[in-house]
């Protein structure tokens, strides 16, 4: 049966104000979708305030005044004994078991490992270089960065981290086998990664090696063998003098090469001052 036609075109906007006044707040105009199951949004003023950020600890607000270049917006590895250095120069503003606290959360940080993984030396109070790194210390903080950042990403980052771990034995200046020695831990996951990056290391040094032979056995200029190979003349000087390097290294009798330093156990003068804690030989790898 049809319904009988309306008089009027639009009931709704026939009705008297009082009937469209009382109709439900929740109604949606006619050709909308009703708005069910959302609650309407509160002024930002009366939303409850959700949890204050995490804040650092104040010693290091006070160190980040006291010496910016070293624990400021851009920090730098500190040598060891930082802890006896730090209440030897302020006495009076730094309390012994805040100041251990605080360097402990901050040698953890992911922000300061990512600056011992960059190889940079360590520095003193006075933002002065006074010591390098150990080649285990840089190793075991580029694995402990990347396992962090692997937790945070699907991405696969191990190819990123071979490479890392390539240029860090390159810095190194040690023999493949005594880097991957040193570098050894109880992630079979990490050393097959180290193994990796020794391995492309090799290719690229016999490479590198055969284009000396070639460029000394050319007699041309430097200009003449990047363009005849289609190198920029800076890249291709840099690749030859890396290739002179290695092979001067190869050449110097082992009595006289300098001594290693064993490093295994960083800062073990202080339990506030140790970089590389967090990042043992057996850190897990990258989450692929």
């Amino acid at each position: 049966m049809n319904a009988p036609a309306n008089d009027s075109p639009d009931h709704t906007a026939a009705a008297p104000a009082e009937a469209r006044a009382s109709a439900p707040t929740g109604a949606a105009p006619r050709g909308q979708r009703p708005n069910r199951g959302r609650r309407p949004q509160r002024p930002a003023a009366e939303r409850p305030a959700g949890p204050a950020p995490a804040r650092q600890h104040p010693v290091l607000d006070q160190l980040a005044t006291l010496y910016p270049v070293l624990f400021g917006e851009v920090l730098l590895p500190l040598k060891r004994g930082i802890y006896q250095d730090l209440l030897a120069a302020q006495p009076d503003a730094l309390d012994k078991d805040g100041l251990k606290a605080a360097l402990a959360l901050h040698t953890r940080s992911t922000r300061y490992l990512t600056v011992v993984a960059s190889g940079l030396p360590r520095h003193n109070l006075a933002g002065e270089p006074v010591e390098d790194l150990t080649p285990e210390q840089v190793h075991h903080a580029l694995i402990e960065v990347f396992r962090r950042r692997g937790a945070r990403s699907r991405e696969d980052l191990r190819p990123k981290l071979r490479q890392r771990i390539l240029k860090a034995f390159e810095a190194s200046g040690l023999e493949r086998d005594e880097y991957a020695e040193r570098v050894h831990g109880r992630d079979e996951e990490v050393n097959q990664l180290t193994r990796d990056a020794l391995a492309e290391a090799a290719r690229q040094a016999a490479r590198e090696e055969a284009l000396l032979r070639t460029f000394e056995a050319s007699g041309k200029t430097l200009a003449e063998f990047a363009d005849m190979y289609g190198l920029h003349v800076l890249d291709a000087n840099r690749t030859l003098e890396r290739a002179r390097a290695r092979l001067n290294r190869a050449a110097t009798p082992a009595a006289e090469a300098p001594a290693a330093t064993t490093g295994a156990t960083p800062d073990a003068d202080s339990d506030a001052d140790s970089d590389a804690t967090a990042a043992e030989p057996g850190a897990p790898s990258p989450a692929p």
